[in-house]
């Protein structure tokens, strides 16, 4: 079959899907990536065909609008700014997906995609479902994933997971009445749409283990947790020689870096933990990533883009941004984590980190001081049950195959 499998944003909202289509592909299916321009190398490298959308979101974070995101101290600021970020740009995005979507059999949805991609589905009659990187679907047995890192308790947890989704939907609100028009469909409120989605069982499989987050007991039918869709590494000289030389001067360092992630004040953050690690008596490698991180020195070296599956596993232990993507890197690899959660989902990810026991702490980024980084980077490290901890669970990921449960699927969408 064609299959379009289409999602907008960072890079963490791409990468995973390179490698679901390049099993996909290996399976016999035709795939397109579709997304941002900017990732088309992605594409490449994973042996799929690309069909580009507009918008470069690393540009869109440099505007007054994107570093007004970044500079939001709470989690409701940052997702009101990026409602509101996100509601001027999805319109532009419609023309090429409606034009990739004419192109294919099947669609496969990211959730940044999912309510335009379904209305285009139903419009040019093309079977869909959705890949979702994080658990969004209501649910009592936690708050939503994007909002809330505690558990509001089981009818605090339910009616939040509702009012995130009738948040979303506003996203798309406009955007969707001109696609459902263009396309020749009736009108559809978007919450209306979201009901009809929800009331059909349209299929969703998340990108993620039920090692780490096990499927909710109330959840629907055909929403499945199928596990990770690793990102492609294509085969090649894995490390960089600085880097490889780096590693093998001295003891395993400390892997910093925020992914697609941005900070307000990054020299100042990069400063404080180049300061815990050398507290910790500690060696480091800062990845720039979006943010600009850096540190300088004989004990600390930094490097830009780099295959996390290549370079985690020679660490002692990986401070990051709790992102989907990098949360699942450092767990693929078996090290501990010091999670530094910076917005959005990010603090969910962190906390299932210590509640798996492969993170002594969750460090919030807020008000961030040299002590406490200090401290858990000295456990993380020093404390061998956490990083036996992380082989075990490593071990067992390593036997899981998420992409088969989207193949299943899709024989079962096949037109």
């Amino acid at each position: 079959m064609r299959v379009a499998v289409m999602t907008a944003g960072s890079r963490g909202d791409v990468a995973p899907y390179t490698g679901l289509g390049h099993g996909l592909a290996r399976a016999g299916h035709d795939v397109t990536l579709v997304t941002h321009a900017t990732f088309a190398p992605l594409a490449a490298a994973a042996g799929l065909r690309f069909h580009a959308l507009p918008v470069d979101p690393r540009a869109e974070l440099a505007t007054g609008r994107g570093r007004a995101l970044h500079r939001s101290t709470t989690g409701t600021g940052k997702l009101l700014r990026l409602v509101a970020l996100a509601r001027s740009l999805v319109g532009q995005l419609t023309h090429e997906l409606v034009a990739a979507a004419d192109a294919a059999d099947v669609l496969l949805l990211s959730a940044s995609l999912a309510p335009l991609g379904h209305t285009i589905a139903e419009g040019l009659r093309r079977p869909s479902m959705g890949v979702f990187l994080q658990p969004l679907a209501a649910t009592r047995e936690f708050a939503p994933a994007v909002v809330a890192s505690r558990s509001l308790g089981p009818a605090g947890n339910l009616l939040a997971g509702r009012a995130l989704n009738v948040a979303v939907d506003q996203i798309f609100a406009g955007a969707n009445r001109t696609l459902r028009a263009r396309l020749g469909l009736h009108p559809l409120a978007a919450r209306d749409a979201r009901r009809a989605r929800e009331a059909g069982d349209w299929p969703v499989q998340h990108g993620f283990s039920p090692l780490v987050v096990p499927r909710p007991r109330d959840w629907r039918p055909g929403l499945g947790v199928a596990g990770y869709w690793w990102p492609h590494d294509p085969p090649g000289p894995p490390l960089p020689e600085r880097l490889t030389a780096f590693l093998d001067a001295g003891p395993p360092p400390v892997f910093v870096g925020f992914g697609s992630a941005t900070v307000p004040h990054p020299r100042r953050l990069s400063a404080t933990i180049a300061a815990a690690l050398r507290a910790a008596g500690l060696r480091g490698v800062f990845q720039r990533g979006w943010s600009g991180l850096r540190a300088d020195g004989p004990d600390m070296l930094t490097v830009g883009e780099l295959p996390h599956s290549a370079a985690f596993p020679r660490m002692a232990a990986v401070v990051h941004h709790a992102g989907a993507g990098t949360t699942a890197a450092a767990l693929r690899a078996g090290v501990p984590s010091v999670p530094l959660p910076v917005q959005f989902d990010a603090g969910f990810w962190a906390a299932r980190l210590a509640a798996l026991g492969v993170a002594p702490a969750v460090v919030p980024l807020r008000d961030l001081t040299l002590g406490p980084l200090a401290d858990a980077l000295r456990t993380a490290t020093a404390d061998a049950s956490y990083t036996r901890r992380a082989r075990a669970l490593a071990a067992r990921l390593a036997d899981e195959d998420g992409v088969a449960p989207v193949l299943t699927a899709l024989e079962r969408l096949a037109p």
